[in-house]
Formats: C-alpha cells, structure tokens, sequence
C-alpha cells in the first residue's frame, strides 16, 4: 500500500494523503484535543482507500505525537490546540486562486507593478483635493472629535444621513437600526459572529468575491456555491441548496456584482425572497458598489423592509481604503446585540473617519466625484473591452456600471497559469477560481478597468495565451 500514490497526482502516497487530511482537520479545529478520530473502518470509507492504510496513517501520526491510541477506545487527538491556521481550513488550493494569497499580492505590490487583478480604483481616481481639504476642517474641530472614541452606535448625524440615502433605493430605517463599523468587511464579520455557528451552512454566489470565502472559513462556516446567471442566482439550483443543506444565511451583491458585473432583476429578487422566507434563510446584502451605478437596481432591502435580509455598506471603494467606515442596517432587535459585539471586538469604532464621511457627504464633494467616477468607469470599461477583443477575451456580459468586467478565456487557456506567468512580468492577475466555490471558473479572469489602462497589461497578456 505504501507504493500507491494518490491519484490526484500531487505525488503523495495514500497513507501520505491520510494524515494529510488529519492534520488538516486538527489545524483547522474539526477536531481538538482529546476529540476521537473516526473510526478505521469509517475513515477508510470516507477516503475511499482500504482499511489497512488508515491503520497505518493513524500509527505514523501516533509515532508523531499529533494523535494517540487507546486501546479498545480507538485514536485521540494529542496536545495542545495549535493556532488557527485560515489557510488549512478547507481544501488545499493552488496559490493562484487562493484567496488570501491573491489578497496579499494586490495589497504588498510595489509601485511597479500592475493591479488590474486588484479590487479597488487607482488612488489618483480618489477625491484627493477634497480629503485634504475635510482633513484641514476636522483638524481644527473640537478635542472629542481628534481624542474620544465614538459612541457605540457610531457617528448619529452620519447615521441619519445614510438613512435618506438608503430612502433613495426604496429602504426604509430609522437611524437607531444603522450601526456603523470599520468597513464593509467588519459588517460581514460581526453579523456572522452573532448569526453563525462553526459548522453552520452559508450560501454564495458561484462566483462571488473571494474575500467571502477567506471570512467564512475564518468562521468555520460550511460554504456552498450557487451558480450565479446575469440577473441573479439560478433560482432552483438555489431551492434545491435550501433543501439539501438548510442554510443559515446567504450572502450576495445585488448590484453590480462582484466580480460578475451583472445585476438582480426585480423577478429574481421577489422570488429569491420568497424562498428565504419559506426556509427561514437570512440574507446579507452588500451593498459597496451602490455609487457606481447608472441607475439603481432593486435592493432586497427595499423589497423586504429589513425583515430577513440586512443591508450592510462602505465609502472604501469610492472614496477612500484608508478611510475605513461602513455600516450595517438590521432589524431593529438584532441592534443591541451587534452594538454589544462591535464593543467586544473594536470598542469605539472609528470617529474620526467617520466625520471625515459625513464631511465630504455634506459638503456636495462627494456627489459630484461620484457622478464624475460613473463616467470615467464607463469609458474605461469600453476601452478595456476594445483591448481584449483581439485576444479573444470576451465579456459574460456588459455590465451597467462599475470597474469590474468578467470575462472568458479562449478554449485551451487556464487562467491561474496565465496569472502564474503574468506575476513574472509584474501583473497581478485575478484568476476565475479564485472566485469560484466549485472551482468551475479556471477559463475566467476578472478584470479592474480602472487598473487596465496599461498596454503593458495586454501585451503580457497575449504573450501569457501565445498569442
């Protein structure tokens, strides 16, 4: 047995492979010490390899000390729990479509390299002239503003102000069901430390942005994809995972989709709250693109009144990343308990940012440099289309907005060996899969049109295809 080698054909032996997926679980804490591992006979069976490799894969882990024996009880786990390691829990993943590893790689490239894999706009595209000057305003505010923390709500003239925006798209709140957090990712984090469980079903979309997959597994959620189609998920592809996995909460974009582009119809969306009020199902719409749009597509939000379906936003995309404030409107009984987990985790919150958004939001700045970023993104977006087209490189579709264009690879072409060979040439790549739960993405790569201005970007790119 111990000549077999795992027909995946990373060179491993099947015993190898075993204790691979032991050691896996316990650094991913599904199993922790002094938890029994399954017994020979059932591991074998979920491995799919003969009892006598597990036995053998148990007794080398034993020798190791990760695990031990006792006899006529079976095999425990050893020792201390180690550190929680995000990148073993779940399955082992090529760098190139890793979520963490293409995070890293936009967020540490130096300035001569090239992002059009990134998820953000060139800072140059930022509202500069009116940062500095709403910084020179604050600077010269009170001593709370500059030294305090904030209230634990968050800034409530900026509440009261996002609950007229939120008005503009048919959702109704009241500045008491608004908390304010550190970003949109923070939003994300603290509804899935109040609303999940380890081991807990959550749904996405199939694609959906990679960074939901890296926080879910930092919550040890169980992550299931649903294919998404250019007006919203695939409706019973959607009812048959309520069925099957009975999830606690789904997690989508409903406009301008990342990385897709696409948009909810109004059709999709009035179903898609029907099935989630049938099966109890939690919705987190995340609402960060909203700025970029044309014209508004129908929020979930607004269609529900904030019953089953939270809304959660941030100005990181439109006016600053190192501005970090978002927010979260929930049912106005979920507000003291996120209120008392934003203390848990960040205290305060960020005051300062905070009066540096309500600022430029009052002031008119704000709105006039989104209405000027609307079209920019749009000429950008036609010109990227232009430059792809003879490499055969086609969109999913025409999106109505945003920076972001989904597009399809030529047949023969992978994407993550694309991004490989790019990465050697300085640009950083988004590949499909990096996207994808059921990794059925790898002929996909989402492009920044904003970060695609570079002709290097497409001479490396057709060099890349052998072109």
């Amino acid at each position: 047995m111990d000549g077999l080698t795992n027909p995946s054909g990373k060179g491993e032996t099947l015993i190898e492979t075993v204790m691979a997926t032991v050691r896996q679980r316990i650094s991913a804490r599904q199993l922790t010490p002094g938890a029994r591992l399954p017994s020979v006979r059932a591991f074998a069976k979920t491995m799919q390899v003969s009892t006598s490799t597990v036995v053998e894969a148990y007794e080398r882990l034993a020798a190791e000390g990760a695990i031990r024996s006792r006899p006529g009880s079976g095999f425990y786990v050893c020792g201390p729990l180690a550190p929680l390691s995000l990148a073993e829990v779940g399955p082992r993943l090529d760098r190139e479509i890793d979520p963490f590893w293409v995070s890293r790689q936009s967020l540490e490239a130096g300035e001569g390299v090239l992002k059009p894999g990134c998820g953000w706009l060139p800072a140059d595209w930022m509202p500069q002239p009116a940062l500095r000057r709403a910084l020179r305003g604050i600077a010269h505010a009170k001593d709370p503003v500059l030294a305090a923390y904030g209230t634990p709500l968050g800034l409530a003239p900026l509440r009261q102000l996002l609950v007229r925006r939120m008005g503009e798209y048919g959702i109704e709140a009241s500045p008491n069901q608004i908390v304010l957090t550190e970003s949109g990712t923070q939003a994300i984090d603290l509804l899935c430390r109040l609303l999940l469980e380890p081991g807990d079903t959550v749904l996405v979309d199939d694609p959906c942005y990679f960074n939901f997959h890296a926080l879910l597994r930092a919550h040890r959620a169980n992550i299931v994809g649903v294919p998404y189609t250019p007006t919203g998920p695939d409706l019973d592809l959607f009812a048959l995972a309520l069925a099957e996995h009975r999830p606690r909460l789904y997690i989508t974009n409903s406009a301008l989709h990342n990385p897709t582009g696409a948009t909810l119809s109004p059709v999709t969306a009035h179903r898609l709250l029907k099935l989630a009020d049938q099966s109890g199902l939690t919705i987190v719409e995340d609402d960060i693109f909203a700025d970029f749009e044309m014209e508004p597509a129908p929020r979930l939000a607004a269609f529900d009144g904030l019953n089953r379906v939270v809304h959660i936003g941030s100005f990181s995309k439109t006016l600053s990343a190192s501005v970090r404030c978002g927010y979260i409107a929930a049912p106005q009984e979920w507000i003291e308990r996120l209120t008392d987990l934003k203390i848990s985790t960040s205290f305060g919150g960020g005051r300062l940012a905070a009066e540096l958004v309500l600022a430029l939001l009052k002031d008119g700045s704000y709105r006039k440099h989104v209405e000027a970023l609307r079209q920019r993104l749009s000429a950008a977006m036609a010109e990227t289309v232009k430059r792809l087209e003879p490499l055969g490189i086609e969109p999913w579709i025409e999106p109505r907005g945003g920076m972001f264009l989904w597009c399809r690879l030529p047949d023969g072409h992978d994407a993550a060996d694309i991004a490989r060979r790019a990465l050697a040439e300085d640009i950083v790549l988004a590949p499909g899969n990096a996207f994808s739960v059921s990794r059925t993405a790898n002929r996909y790569l989402r492009f920044n049109v904003a970060q695609s201005r570079d002709e290097r970007i497409f001479r490396v790119l057709s060099a890349a295809m052998g072109s």
